[in-house]
């Protein structure tokens, strides 16, 4: 770590911070968090504990004459037994709104996944440094996104010039749940996910709570997004309900319901988009649980399959295609009650047409260019001036 005493260490604080809803001190530094305490109280999820601490959409934003920029970090990988190393976090330099510089820090913890035993062994490591240098002088704007798929402390800012909070945008906020999907799962880097793309091409300001495994109707997820401002929500329900096979579809109805009136209690009248799952062949007419396909463990692309049984689908179990038809069934029957609320069907972001071009790698999980085919999808579905979000700016 630099030791220059003409550098300048700016404490990290909610001030320079955007898209987490809480920031925990740690022994370390700060960690961003995108569920508040009380909701994290209330969670026994494991899975949700590390997704909600993977900082997707959360970024440092600031203005500087800085040409050098280093951030300390504590990060945690996740690593998995038999399958070759999953690429390593990186942070991305926005300048002026325009990608400048990625990094990749070291240092940091290793969790490694046993899949076939079903444990997990965490290795401590020493906090370590993202570096940006030959950065452009002069005063000017700068982001840094963080890793959307590793768990970061923040330990220390240093620049070689004063840093001042950015100055507010003025953008709309758009407030954002939904599964791994949206957390960002293969996109290349943090300002390549589908909903980061797409906010950056509507031009608003994204909180994103996308949570790898764990977009579940949970309520206290719908608490917290009742209770943070914004000016736009979409909501995407599906996947995660088949894939762990957690409810039927007796339950599914009126927790959606129930879903959607809490956020009302908090946005009586903001824009709220109810957008159904994207295309996943495995999943449409088969319900769930999701396991891993033994006989892909060791080749070097681990892979998902489905292990329900279509028989029972007359006994409540979700497909997608049973939470496409319900979603769409819901939000018709508010909507006559709700002009705010609107219905985005998932396959017009990834449809049939893609997957012979652009399949899923692992059978559940787009990839990098899927991604941004999804996020410019979006933003002209949601943005465009007729759009459910776009009628909002008039």
């Amino acid at each position: 770590m630099t030791t220059d005493p003409t550098w300048i260490t700016t404490p990290i604080t909610p001030g320079i911070l955007r898209g987490a809803l809480e920031l925990e001190h740690t022994a370390h530094g700060v960690l961003p968090h995108r569920l508040p305490a009380s909701a994290r109280a209330q969670n026994t999820d494991p899975g949700l504990a590390l997704a909600e601490s993977q900082p997707s959409g959360v970024r440092l934003a600031f203005r500087t004459a800085a040409t050098v920029v280093e951030l300390d970090t504590l990060r945690t990988r996740r690593v998995y037994l038999g399958v070759p190393p999953r690429p390593e976090g990186v942070y991305d330099l926005l300048v002026g709104g325009r990608l400048a510089a990625q990094a990749v820090a070291t240092g940091g913890h290793i969790l490694t996944v046993d899949m076939a035993a079903g444990s997990a062994e965490i290795q401590a490591g020493p906090p370590g440094i993202a570096r940006f240098a030959g950065l452009p002088g002069g005063e000017k704007d700068v982001e840094i996104w963080l890793p959307h798929n590793e768990t970061t402390e923040l330990v220390a800012l240093r620049t070689d010039a004063p840093v001042t909070p950015a100055a507010d945008p003025g953008r709309k906020g758009w407030l954002h749940h939904g599964s791994s999907i949206s957390h960002g799962s293969d996109a290349a880097s943090p300002t390549t996910t589908w909903p980061a793309l797409a906010a950056g091409l509507g031009g608003v300001e994204l909180t994103n709570l996308g949570f790898g495994g764990s977009a579940l109707l949970d309520p206290f997820t719908a608490r917290a997004m009742r209770d943070t401002p914004a000016d736009l929500i979409s909501v995407k329900i599906g996947i995660n309900l088949v894939n762990t096979d957690l409810m039927r579809l007796r339950a599914f109805t009126p927790a959606v319901h129930g879903f959607l009136d809490t956020l009302r209690e908090g946005h009586p009248t903001t824009p709220l988009l109810v957008i159904s799952p994207i295309l996943c062949p495995m999943h449409e007419t088969t319900p769930g649980p999701s396991a891993f396909d033994p006989d892909s463990l060791g080749t070097g692309q681990l892979r998902l399959t489905a292990v329900g049984d279509p028989a029972e689908v007359p006994l409540g179990k979700l497909t997608l295609t049973v939470i496409r038809d319900e979603l769409a069934r819901i939000v018709e029957q508010r909507a006559a009650d709700d002009p705010h609320l609107h219905h985005l069907d998932g396959r017009t972001l990834y449809g049939e047409a893609d997957t012979a071009e652009l399949p899923l790698p692992d059978g559940l999980h787009p990839d990098a260019a899927t991604h941004r085919r999804m996020g410019e999808r979006f933003a002209e579905l949601a943005f465009a001036p007729d759009g459910p979000f776009g009628r909002a700016s008039s």
